[in-house]
């Protein structure tokens, strides 16, 4: 696979994230659903954003994982948040950190949402390609 990141713009160096991504020869590509902070049990967790920002990237790395993709294989990754405000001052290390952590250089939409599912707060949607 063949990866190329399009960034015209010094502004995007702070976000880690670019604005768009190109990929050519691609072997296969992961439309990831919505991933939250729901156990193996199927219980949506009650904890703060942050725990469940936490909770959330392990279940996005373990489902990619096991569909036998690489989390530096993101491409595209969604944020949905019920308050972007609680989102950037109480949990953009614990999303800063994963980025860095797999090397991702990824386009990405951020949006606040009215609400999610049950308790939940936060939810990424990624796709993934090898």
């Amino acid at each position: 696979m063949e990866k190329r990141t399009v960034d015209p713009w010094k502004w995007g160096e702070r976000t880690n994230s670019v604005q768009a991504v190109e990929v050519k020869q691609a072997e296969g590509t992961l439309y990831c659903s919505g991933q939250v902070a729901i156990d193996a049990n199927g219980q949506p967790s009650t904890g703060d954003m942050r725990a469940q920002l936490v909770q959330t990237i392990q279940n996005l790395e373990q489902l990619i994982t096991e569909a036998g993709y690489e989390c530096q294989g993101i491409v595209r990754l969604n944020v949905f948040t019920t308050s972007t405000t609680e989102f950037f001052t109480g949990c953009g290390d614990v999303y800063q950190d994963f980025i860095a952590k797999h090397g991702i250089r990824q386009a990405t939409t951020l949006l606040e949402v009215k609400g999610l599912f049950a308790t939940l707060t936060i939810e990424l949607e990624a796709t993934v390609v090898k």
